[in-house]
């Protein structure tokens, strides 16, 4: 489970980089935080 938590958390923070450089920055930072979120390293909302 941690694995997919990490691939879909890099997934998130990839599409959020690629929506900053297409300048939807509004979009990309929400990915990105979700990203960051879902992630190992931050706090899942699956554990909480």
């Amino acid at each position: 489970m941690t694995f997919l938590l990490w691939i879909l958390a890099v997934i998130l923070v990839v599409a959020g980089i690629f929506a900053l450089v297409r300048r939807q920055i509004l979009w990309g930072i929400v990915l990105i935080v979700i990203g960051l979120l879902v992630g190992p390293g931050g706090v899942s909302i699956f554990t909480h």
